[in-house]
């Protein structure tokens, strides 16, 4: 079964100003940066329930995080009847939980 994803308009924003952000500090760390969001986005659809519950966010709406590999970042979702809602791409030490009322 693949999962279908939609990216919130947020989170879309905010990981094209985290790659663009990368990118001016390094080559190729842009797209580095990508494929390893890319890497967690395809945990997310394989194994969705698996990421870890949201700190501060009451459990019963299901919102989970995953890491992304090597950057201080965390996918966070919510998946609901095979529909999976990319809440926000949110760096681990900005402003926690701003992303909250998008759930």
């Amino acid at each position: 079964m693949t999962a279908r994803f939609r990216v919130e308009p947020e989170a879309a924003a905010e990981l094209e100003r985290a790659a663009v952000w990368y990118e001016r500090q390094r080559v190729t760390l842009g797209a580095e940066f990508l494929e390893a969001v890319d890497d967690a986005l395809a945990f997310v659809a394989r194994w969705p329930h698996t990421g870890g519950f949201a700190p501060h966010v009451p459990r019963e709406l299901n919102v989970r995080r995953v890491p992304v590999r090597r950057f201080p970042y965390h996918v966070v979702y919510l998946d609901h009847q095979g529909l999976t809602r990319i809440l926000a791409f949110a760096h681990d030490r900005r402003s926690p939980g701003y992303w909250q009322s998008r759930a």
